[in-house]
């Protein structure tokens, strides 16, 4: 069957899916989720009791016998950024979906669930580099763009850094908004360019997850190829220690970054390759909405 075909009735059942789930359970809580975002000056009125003090308007107050507020009410729209790992590892993995078909039922789910609530969408492919830059934009249109885009895409670069990514996130985003990274965040690197962008946006980091992540597929002696740098390994005598020692050292890894990412205040949820993406991000969504 030609891939082109396979690619684009993927294409099609993610729409479908991610509209109906969207319209049907998720957009309810999709505003309540992102918690100070998108508020903006809506008028000045007399002031009540219960009203927060720092929202007094001094300069209005000053002329009145009685002291105003300022009130504000919810931006109508969002701008929503994906950023979004295409690195060879993406594609790597033992689970039942790969971790870039995983990232592209995500991305579509939250890109419908945003467009239905008339927010401007964008996104940034990354590597090693900017795989793909796509401004945000506004209407249904554009997630099947972004979709595309990640399931076709083939990089350039070799291996993951996410700093440019989150560079041209913060250079692009000109008012308070929301940034998704979907990432497997097996690299050490952005840190830095990410506390600047948490102090200015709202950021959700979505980790790709596999079962290779908590032990070494395989049994005796087997040779693996990091599918970034392309280097190789033997792995001899894969006994039970070894493979403690393995799922121990990943186990840390994701851990220091889950107390990296509590530091800067970003959210950070994973979701497996052996996961269903959909109800994942329904608990997550519909836990932050009820908060």
């Amino acid at each position: 069957m030609d891939p082109s075909y396979r690619i684009g009735k993927k294409l099609k059942n993610f729409s479908l899916f991610s509209k109906k789930l969207t319209e049907g359970v998720l957009s309810g809580n999709y505003r309540t989720a992102f918690k100070g975002v998108g508020l903006e000056f809506d008028e000045v009125r007399e002031y009540v009791p219960g009203d927060d003090v720092r929202n007094i308007d001094w300069n209005v107050t000053s002329r009145m016998p009685v002291p105003y507020s300022k009130k504000f009410r919810e931006e109508r729209e969002l701008n929503v950024y994906f950023l979004i790992d295409v690195s060879p590892s993406i594609d790597s993995g033992i689970g039942r979906l790969s971790r870039r078909n995983v990232a592209a039922r995500i991305a579509a789910l939250l890109a419908y669930s945003a467009v239905t609530n008339n927010d401007r969408i964008g996104a940034a492919f990354f590597s090693d580099r900017i795989e793909k830059w796509i401004p945000a934009v506004r209407g249904r249109n554009s997630v099947p763009q972004l979709v595309n885009h990640l399931l076709r895409l083939k990089p350039t670069g070799s291996g993951s850094d996410l700093s440019s990514a989150v560079r041209i996130a913060y250079k692009e985003m000109k008012k308070k908004g929301v940034v998704f990274i979907i990432s497997d965040f097996k690299y050490q690197s952005g840190w830095k360019e990410l506390t600047l962008l948490s102090r200015k946006h709202e950021v959700i980091a979505i980790r790709l997850a596999d079962p290779s992540d908590e032990r070494i597929p395989g049994q005796g002696t087997v040779e693996y190829r990091d599918p970034e740098s392309g280097r190789t390994v033997v792995i001899s005598n894969i006994n039970r220690r070894v493979q403690e020692e393995y799922r121990q050292y990943w186990k840390n890894q994701f851990y220091f970054w889950e107390e990296i990412c509590a530091r800067r205040k970003i959210r950070v949820l994973t979701v497996s390759t052996d996961d269903d993406p959909v109800a994942k991000l329904m608990a997550a969504f519909g836990e932050a909405g009820r908060r």
